[in-house]
């Protein structure tokens, strides 16, 4: 399918990569891209350009973009709105001649903040309309959303990921998880961790121990550490998804691991394509764009 018959276009634009596609009037993709130039490398006159670059053989028609394209480092700051309330706000923030960003959500207390992953809520409630549970968005900040009625009630973020890439990358740890994968490492890290998370910083040194006296794989030391990290957030976040509907919206082998913790303590999550609820999301943005008064 060729994109000259695009009538709008979608945007996922987030700190490292710009994604857009083309999107016809009926809601199918007719084309997409793909660019490096992030929110993180951009200055604010950098935007347009880069998004003129990306679709240069495309027509020319509105952009619904969603994620940190918004954020005060963006390109505009799209106010958040705050929870409860329905994933999409009612307006979108202007930004150029054509694009029109999706604010994210702000809840005061406990103080919390996401952008990007309201659209992923709003498309996966869109695919599955009168959804009640908890959508567990993974990366670098896992996102956990309680949802009811259409709104999203509460939410709650853990840097797991983050931990995850410091603690191999720049502490000792460095040295003996290299590389690697052992699944029945992985849960048992996760079993350790929820049963007896205050002792989370004690296990993470065990694991160099255990190479240097035990001679503790590699692989199996890389998967324990993601186990420890994950079940300490299960354990943080248990009275979000205990006794939940549970929906993991995520690509690949992290959210996989989700859905494998959670089930590994009876609480089974449906995983959920990414980029489908994304794309999902974005249509809905567009769609109350469209009809606006």
């Amino acid at each position: 399918m060729s994109p000259t018959s695009a009538t709008w276009i979608a945007a996922d634009w987030g700190t490292t990569h710009l994604r857009v596609w083309a999107m016809s009037s009926s809601g199918t993709v007719l084309a997409q891209a793909t660019s490096d130039d992030g929110m993180g490398r951009l200055t604010r006159d950098g935007f347009a350009p880069a998004l003129d670059r990306l679709t240069a053989d495309w027509p020319r028609v509105p952009v619904i973009a969603c994620g940190m394209v918004g954020s005060r480092q963006g390109w505009v700051e799209a106010a958040y709105a705050a929870v409860p309330c329905p994933p999409l706000a009612d307006d979108l923030t202007a930004a150029g001649d054509r694009t029109h960003i999706i604010p994210g959500l702000k809840q005061t207390a406990p103080a919390d903040v996401m952008r990007g992953e309201e659209t992923q809520v709003a498309g996966f409630l869109a695919l599955n309309p009168g959804w009640d549970g908890v959508i567990c968005l993974p990366g670098t900040h896992t996102k956990w959303a309680h949802v009811s009625a259409g709104e999203v009630v509460s939410f709650q973020t853990a840097m797991t990921g983050d931990l995850f890439a410091a603690i191999t990358g720049h502490t000792v740890l460095r040295h003996s998880t290299a590389a690697g994968w052992d699944d029945a490492g992985f849960l048992l890290g996760v079993d350790e961790a929820l049963s007896h998370p205050e002792r989370l910083a004690t296990r993470l040194f065990s694991l160099r121990a255990e190479g240097l006296l035990n001679a503790l794989p590699d692989a199996t030391a890389r998967a324990r550490l993601s186990g420890l990290l994950i079940g300490a957030e299960l354990a943080a976040t248990r009275a979000y998804w205990l006794g939940q509907q549970i929906a993991v919206i995520g690509a690949g082998t992290l959210a996989g691991l989700y859905v494998a913790a959670l089930g590994a303590q009876a609480a089974p999550a449906t995983q959920v394509n990414a980029d489908r609820a994304t794309l999902a999301g974005l249509t809905a943005a567009h769609r109350r764009w469209k009809d606006r008064p």
